[in-house]
């Protein structure tokens, strides 16, 4: 038995070693997008759009053509909608079904997409939309699907999942070493077929380090999944996290009922009608959160799916300006797995202090958080002014700031669904959030298009926009904060009015 607690422990570090090594090598790739399109253009994808262009420099007129930019910018504008608003039934499905078919139809999406891009070629520049588009899909599913790994370590779950959200950022950098390999002569094809062929470490990993539904929270004892060595406990995750789920409380917030309530009162009959999936999507927490992501991701995704252009304008058209300057910003995405930690150690900060009387483990979780959302709000404020001013040595810490809100965003935003909202909702929580949010970043195209119609290829007054636009942030960290403080004074008064109701508790304390 003590050989089984010992593999099983072993167990719960391969998987979460090889988890972030999976979301760090090929879960966020298409936001690399920048790198790919300097591979996309050497390759003359789409090029007949820009025929017609004329000029005495034949690779200034490539670079500069508005037609060509146009259809990279909405491939990834369509790429990262579906990314986000697929996860509405993504997060049904993970849901309903578990982890094993998630995966399964997460990389058969994810080779198909690789595929496509191997069998692409500038007469057929438009299969790199099915192409990006099913890459990005199957990548958010890989990374919903080990966004749970946080559940085997309880003292450090924050930490794992703004880890993992990092590791997805940083694989961004991927695309970058497609394109170093290239200008060594390795083929385009070549890179996408080595992709497709490491789907077989994604399926072993999904039978061997996976479960077959969920991993519960808390996880009970002798919890193993995998191959065992032994007979295991067997677990009805769905029914052990509703029960656990009924039996606390909701905040003020999100039930309007008091937090303080007991399981073994009249009114815990109904606890699981209030706990509905419905109440929780209409609560202000939700709403507000949905707004933070909103906003912030339009921010990020028009930086990225306009980069190329933005660089090329501020180079003055200089290709070997705009290749340095694509590199360093795909170097810095490595950094995306060294930075988002920081933002779960902010979350965990509280996780093995004393809580005060009457504090409940969710009031401490979401006491640790409107600090990780205020922080992550003022980086996305920064980066915007940064990104604002048309200066193209400032693009270096357009981009620092950049990768570090990014981390911080994702990581922070799955974090707080999982504190705020009962664990048994996280998947339909988190997909709802992320799909609604992705019908706001459809926006990034028509501005896109504002700025290379109307505005005349200057990006400056969208930028001023989007930065005033960021001040709205501010109110769910603000939100967040006041009830946090609503909280604690309703704890005060209630222990204050049971001392006086029960002498014998004033004794105790005395």
């Amino acid at each position: 038995m003590q050989g089984c607690e010992v593999g099983t422990k072993l167990r719960y570090w391969l998987t979460l070693v090889s988890g972030m090594l999976e979301c760090l090598c090929f879960a966020g790739v298409v936001f690399g997008y920048a790198s790919l399109v300097f591979v996309l253009k050497k390759e003359r994808y789409f090029s007949e759009l820009c025929s017609s262009d004329t000029g005495s420099n034949s690779t200034q007129t490539e670079t500069d053509c508005i037609s060509q930019d146009e259809q990279f910018s909405l491939a990834f504008t369509i790429a990262s909608f579906l990314n986000n608003f697929l996860s509405l039934i993504n997060g049904y499905l993970f849901d309903r079904f578990g982890t094993m078919v998630t995966r399964l139809l997460a990389i058969s999406l994810y080779t198909t997409g690789t595929l496509l891009m191997a069998f692409s070629s500038a007469a057929y520049s438009p299969m790199i939309f099915p192409a990006l588009c099913c890459i990005a899909v199957g990548g958010i599913l890989l990374l919903l699907t080990n966004m749970q790994v946080g559940n085997l370590f309880a003292a450090h779950r924050s930490t794992i999942i703004t880890l993992y959200n990092g590791a997805f950022d940083s694989s961004s950098a991927v695309f970058l070493i497609i394109k170093v390999l290239y200008e060594q002569g390795v083929s385009l094809q070549s890179c996408f077929f080595a992709l497709s062929l490491c789907s077989i470490i994604h399926v072993a990993r999904t039978f061997l380090l996976m479960p077959t539904t969920h991993i519960p929270y808390p996880l009970p004892q002798r919890y193993t999944y995998g191959v065992n060595c032994g007979q295991a406990d067997g677990y009805n995750v769905e029914q052990l996290e509703m029960a656990r789920d009924a039996t606390i409380a909701l905040p003020q917030g999100l039930s309007g009922k008091d937090a303080t309530a007991r399981p073994d009162e009249p009114e815990a009959g109904n606890t699981e009608k209030v706990a509905g999936f419905w109440s929780h999507v209409l609560s202000w927490f939700f709403l507000w959160h949905l707004l933070w992501l909103s906003i912030m991701q339009l921010r990020h995704y028009l930086f990225i799916g306009t980069l190329n252009s933005r660089l090329s304008r501020l180079a003055g058209g200089d290709a070997i300006l705009v290749s340095q300057y694509t590199n360093a910003f795909a170097m810095t995405q490595l950094c995306g797995v060294v930075c988002a930690p920081w933002n779960g150690l902010i979350l965990d900060r509280h996780k093995g202090r004393h809580r005060v009387a009457g504090e409940t483990e969710q009031d401490a979780d979401l006491r640790s958080s409107y600090l990780s959302l205020f922080l992550t709000s003022l980086q996305c404020l920064l980066f915007s002014v940064c990104a604002s001013i048309p200066l193209l040595t400032l693009q270096y810490l357009t981009f620092i700031l950049q990768v570090l809100n990014r981390s911080f965003l994702y990581g922070g935003s799955a974090a707080f669904i999982s504190i705020a909202f009962p664990a048994c909702h996280f998947g339909k929580l988190f997909g709802l959030l992320m799909a609604l949010s992705a019908v706001i970043s459809l926006l990034q195209y028509p501005l896109f298009a504002l700025v290379k119609g109307a505005l005349q290829g200057d990006p400056f007054y969208v930028d001023i926009t989007l930065t005033l636009l960021t001040a709205l942030v501010f109110i769910h960290p603000a939100y967040v904060f006041i009830h946090c403080r609503r909280q604690a004074r309703s704890r005060e008064a209630a222990l204050h009015t049971d001392v006086y109701t029960d002498p014998s508790l004033a004794q105790a304390k005395l």
